[in-house]
């Protein structure tokens, strides 16, 4: 639309103020970048090792490594603060009644997932990967990546649920994915539009020995 002044010469449209801080700003420019993010497919990570043992008591010890790649997005806000929870879990599909019992107990506990937080902190240059309390730091972030869902012999399920199973008997899998819902509200937001965030390899069967 023309605007005119009392002379019919065409005024110029003010200009919206703007408000932006540096920091705003930043977060507006990382936003509209992970807008355009391309979907993540399950090649983003990779099972290298996925391997489980059944133990004497009727456990069952499973062992994993990953090899994740992230997005140059997803880099970029690791690199800006913004801290990135991975979790790995597993689930039994046979046997059928200790299956059964299993996804009962894991509606009420936390026993089948395993959580990791990445992490970047830019006075050291170092990258954290977090399990619980216990953390490690890494000079380069492809090294960082690889303690991301590896784990030795995590003992899951109750004694004496697989007491007599041979490794026929028994069929597991374990899954690594980024956790969303533990990113800050404007970046989950962004994942549900873009679902460039929601990085999963999906269900992977476990080697039985």
């Amino acid at each position: 639309m023309r605007l005119f002044t009392k002379n019919n010469v065409l005024a110029k449209p003010k200009q919206p103020a703007l408000f932006w801080g540096a920091g705003c700003l930043r977060v507006f420019v990382l936003m509209i970048g992970l807008m355009t993010l391309p979907i993540a497919h399950a090649e983003n990570i990779q099972s290298t090792r996925r391997e489980a043992q059944i133990l004497p008591n009727g456990q069952l010890a499973i062992s994993t490594r990953f090899a994740t790649e992230l997005p140059e997005q997803l880099t970029d806000a690791l690199q800006q603060g913004v801290s990135l929870d991975f979790e790995l879990s597993y689930q039994l599909e046979r046997p059928t009644f200790a299956s059964y019992r299993s996804k009962i107990t894991q509606l009420v506990s936390n026993e089948n997932r395993v959580n990791y937080r990445l992490s970047y902190h830019p006075l050291t240059s170092r990258y954290r990967v977090s399990v619980g309390t216990f953390s490690t730091e890494y000079s380069s972030l492809t090294t960082a990546l690889k303690a991301v869902g590896a784990i030795a012999n995590w003992r899951t399920l109750k004694q004496g649920t697989l007491l007599n199973a041979t490794p026929s008997d028994v069929e597991a899998s374990v899954r690594l994915s980024l956790s969303v819902s533990k990113l800050p509200k404007p970046f989950q937001i962004n994942a549900i539009t873009s679902r460039g965030w929601n990085l999963d390899s999906g269900w992977q069967d476990l080697i039985i020995r």
